[in-house]
């Protein structure tokens, strides 16, 4: 009967070698090392290697695995253990990979050009500010991909650190490569540095801080930009504006008076002011109908004493100090998904008497024939919904209606919608 084959892919081959340490690589790890050295060189690096069983059953296996190794002349040692001098007879066989310096493994990934333009980088870096040298600890695989662009974000930082609240649009910055589609495309590198060279009032990092300690405030920042449960700046141009004291462009409000009787600007009935325009409105409407869909936005007809507002997704900061909408009956109809009751729970962190409208449960089960799937449902738990929208919003949830259920405003019969919404047909 022939012996049976050593298990030979559980042995450390010279691609497992390498892949061990292109996975060091990729954790930004001998990087680090090359900036700040630790004592980890020389690295030792355990190999699986045949057991005396292994080794008396397939000794041809055991033999060529050990020859590939020994074979190499890669930037390593090897030593080695004796194997089998009891049931075979002594072997010796590769048992610990040693790289002398960081420089060493970086050479056996491929990597020593990247390593050497890492460290022109860093330098370059710290020549800027020392304090620099915790966001290239942190983020050393992203200072390689950007190259020059993280210097030009990193004296970015400097100038917000030396002029806070500028209070100028970020088209004005005079500094060499930066323009408006710079601060666009590395803002998070922006706030992240920033946050390493001016931490936030109040922090008590102590100098020479871990990395991950002196990022907490940048990483806070900018990690949800959903603005979900925040009533704040609507884009994310707008919150980088506002983290940083620049001038932004005004957040602006879209409404149709749908009163024809309320004297406005003429004939003008389909109006965009800003937010703070908004704010000042003092129209006589009782009624207002928030909706996230544009067509439904334009086609709400006549209602006495009324006023439909665009809502347009999630953000409500432009709402926020319109203070005469307390005043008035607000209704939001928004989507029939998890999402739809998100925005529903944040507007009423803004206005807490806000109702919603064809956002039940027999809305969606009559229009069944019209439901699409939700590609990535809200998980989140909501503290502001109302017993039956709660109810509805948990079933999404938990597919009681089916894997991913959502019912798009826009899909609701039209007589249906003007019947709840009591507007008369045009």
């Amino acid at each position: 009967m022939p012996a049976k084959s050593a298990p030979a892919h559980r042995w450390t081959t010279l691609a497992g070698l390498r892949a061990l340490s292109v996975t060091a690589w990729d954790r930004g790890q001998l990087l680090r090392e090359a900036l700040e050295p630790t004592d980890v060189y020389p690295r030792r690096r355990a190999l699986k290697r045949p057991s005396a069983t292994e080794l008396r059953d397939d000794y041809a296996a055991a033999r060529e695995w050990a020859a590939e190794l020994f074979a190499d002349v890669g930037p390593y040692s090897l030593e080695t253990v004796d194997v089998g001098r009891t049931t075979i007879g002594s072997n010796q066989l590769p048992a610990v990979a040693v790289f002398d310096s960081v420089e060493d493994e970086v050479a056996f990934v491929g990597k020593a050009r990247e390593l050497r333009r890492f460290r022109a980088l860093a330098s370059s870096l710290l020549a800027l500010d020392p304090l620099l040298k915790a966001w290239a600890l942190k983020r050393p695989l992203a200072l390689l991909e950007l190259g020059d662009a993280a210097l030009t974000a990193a004296r970015v930082a400097l100038w917000l650190r030396d002029n806070p609240s500028p209070g100028v649009y970020v088209r004005q910055l005079s500094l060499p490569g930066v323009h408006t589609k710079f601060i666009e495309t590395h803002r998070r590198t922006i706030d992240e540095i920033t946050a390493v060279v001016e931490p936030a009032e109040g922090s008590e990092q102590p100098a020479g801080a871990a990395p991950d300690e002196l990022l907490k405030v940048a990483e806070a920042s900018v990690a949800d930009e959903s603005l979900l449960e925040r009533p704040t700046a609507r884009t994310r141009a707008a919150r980088f504006a506002e983290r940083h004291g620049f001038l932004h462009q005004p957040e602006q409000v879209r409404f149709r008076v749908l009163d024809s009787s309320i004297p406005l600007l003429g004939d003008a009935r389909d109006i965009t002011v800003t937010a703070s325009g908004f704010e000042s409105l003092r129209l006589p409407v009782s009624t207002v109908i928030i909706t996230e869909n544009l067509v439904n936005f334009l086609a709400l007809p006549d209602r006495p004493a009324t006023l439909a507002i665009f809502g347009a997704g999630y953000g409500f900061s432009s709402l926020r100090d319109a203070a005469w909408l307390q005043d008035c009956e607000v209704l939001y109809w928004g989507d029939l998904d998890t999402h739809g009751f998100r925005i529903l729970d944040q507007l009423r962190s803004v206005h807490p008497h806000v109702s919603s409208v064809l956002m039940d449960e027999e809305t969606l089960q009559v229009h069944r024939d019209a439901w699409s799937v939700e590609s990535s449902p809200s998980r989140a738990v909501l503290s502001r919904l109302k017993p039956e929208e709660a109810r509805v919003y948990e079933a999404l949830q938990a597919g009681s209606y089916g894997d991913r259920v959502r019912l798009e405003q826009e899909l609701i019969g039209w007589e249906w919608a003007l019947d709840r919404l009591g507007v008369r047909r045009r």
